[in-house]
């Protein structure tokens, strides 16, 4: 497989990317010289994500680097409060400022009976010759009433997962990764990338 650029500068995700793929020659954005801030201005996560892939795959072109774009967009969605924060999971207490995000949670879960959640993640991949694949991963449990754990970020200490049987803070990163939204999203589109190449 090519190289790939993630659309990413967020280092926990970049190295759940690395743990994942580790067969594959992986840069992040720093490395090919991209510093713009990519605005999110889309309304699902597959929008956002496109918008980041996009962004990287065109500034990759002008720059003539040949490689494969994967973008993110992911997030926690609670049934009790309509899929939200969903796509504002990172902007849901002020920008990526997760303790005061989780602070809100459980302030807007107080006495809830349904605490039940899923996580998304969508990932949008662009060839370098501009085709374009996606893929969608979800997995299901519940928000716990505290934080338990501090493995992880964002809101991992209080997602319990329903695979796992436990909150992904409490999870090592290798049982995380082998159910979590993400990589059941890269799964799917590593196979789709693979069908591609045997296709040449």
């Amino acid at each position: 497989m090519q190289k790939i650029v993630l659309a990413s500068n967020n280092k926990h995700k970049i190295r759940e990317f690395k743990e994942m793929l580790e067969e594959v020659d992986i840069l992040t954005l720093e490395d090919v010289g991209f510093y713009d801030d990519i605005e999110e201005t889309g309304e699902t996560f597959y929008e956002n994500a496109f918008i980041k892939a996009v962004t990287v795959f065109n500034f990759l072109k002008m720059k003539k680097i040949n490689a494969i774009v994967i973008a993110d967009d992911s997030g926690l969605c609670v049934n009790a409060l309509g899929g939200r924060p969903g796509v504002y999971s990172a902007r849901y207490a002020g920008n990526h400022d997760f303790k005061a995000a989780r602070k809100k949670l459980l302030e807007e879960l107080d006495g809830q009976k349904d605490r039940s959640a899923y996580c998304v993640c969508v990932l949008v991949s662009i060839l370098p010759n501009g085709k374009i694949i996606s893929a969608e991963g979800k997995t299901y449990g519940h928000i716990t009433e505290k934080e338990c754990g501090s493995n992880g970020f964002a809101f991992d200490c209080l997602f319990f997962s329903d695979d796992l049987g436990k909150t992904y803070g409490i999870a090592t990163d290798e049982e995380k990764n082998s159910i979590s939204h993400r990589g059941r999203a890269l799964k799917i589109l590593k196979q789709e990338l693979e069908q591609l190449s045997k296709q040449k």
